[in-house]
């Protein structure tokens, strides 16, 4: 359990650094916004890249794995809409908002790092195939069903416009797609390229760590609580016990790929929920309470998760 604890601690450690620092420090909202603007619009789509140039095509987006882990989020987004509309009698509009936090997992700045610490670089092939399709597959599902139901009078070929636009001018998405890219056509990069890339990816981690320590400064868990309860119940409690039933007991998968599939299901709600919530104007208050209760509660079911799959990083 100390192995564990070893992997969990140093990850939300940073987080609540950002936090103290924007709290009591005088780390203002700018320089939180500058990083986290660093973070996710340069370092973090290079470390994507860097994942998605060197991955193995031939061995990654295996079939089960991908099913383990987006058959939980995308039934999470389902029945999240469901509850919300026959339970706290939400518009529509406002049950997809929650849907998508229910949905949307911090698979990458959380994920990735956790991953990391517990069983080594060796061990992110597969989690880079959940986050090659994570962001597109889940933008395009949530807007589609929002423009869909949110009866806005928007038809359906400016809701494919939109999504399709919003998608494909994300940073995340075109590292990921470059990559892609490069590595099918068995483009290599210059030396001198790899190492500057290399520099600036690793910087993506501890820097949105850090930020979103700081950003979370900006929640409260005060608006929506049985919505924001609901939600981040089934994004890391449901999420990777489907993860882990289909991954051990219907597929049967190997250790690599079941850990990869319920560490990064067991991860929290990430921001793009609260930001997902901001661009419709929909359930503002039960996204930013779900980002914040989710990620404090993750240290518990992510610590429990890294003891049950166990491995060798973690003896």
């Amino acid at each position: 359990m100390l192995a564990v604890l070893g992997v969990v601690a140093p990850v939300f450690m940073v987080v609540a650094a950002g936090y103290s620092a924007a709290r009591l420090h005088g780390f203002g909202r700018a320089w939180v916004d500058g990083l986290m603007a660093f973070a996710v619009r340069y370092a973090a789509p290079l470390l994507l890249f860097s994942g998605m140039y060197r991955l193995d095509l031939s061995q990654a987006f295996d079939l089960r794995l991908l099913a383990s882990f987006y058959a939980g989020s995308l039934g999470s987004f389902v029945l999240a809409i469901i509850l919300a509309r026959l339970v706290w009698r939400r518009r529509p509009g406002e049950a997809v908002a929650i849907g998508f936090c229910a949905m949307f997992s911090n698979t990458l700045f959380l994920g990735v790092p956790v991953m990391t610490l517990a069983y080594g670089e060796g061990a992110l092939p597969p989690v880079f195939s959940i986050l090659a399709i994570h962001a597109p597959l889940h933008y395009a599902v949530g807007i589609v069903t929002m423009e869909t139901l949110r009866r806005d009078g928007t038809g359906a070929a400016e809701t494919a416009a939109r999504a399709a636009g919003a998608i494909l001018s994300n940073a995340l998405t075109i590292g990921i797609a470059s990559g892609l890219l490069l590595n099918a056509l068995s483009v290599r990069l210059p030396g001198f390229a790899e190492t500057a890339m290399e520099m600036m990816a690793r910087a993506a981690l501890p820097v949105a760590l850090f930020g979103l320590g700081g950003a979370m400064t900006r929640y409260a868990i005060r608006a929506d609580l049985g919505e924001a309860a609901m939600a981040t119940t089934l994004s890391i409690v449901v999420h990777p016990l489907v993860a882990f039933v289909l991954g051990a007991h219907v597929f049967a998968m190997p250790d690599d790929l079941l850990r990869a599939a319920v560490i990064t299901s067991a991860m929290p709600t990430g921001m793009n929920g609260y930001v997902f919530a901001a661009m419709y104007d929909r359930a503002m208050g039960a996204a930013a309470s779900t980002v914040l209760l989710s990620t404090a509660l993750s240290v518990a079911t992510i610590t429990f998760w890294l003891w049950l799959l166990g491995g060798a990083a973690l003896g």
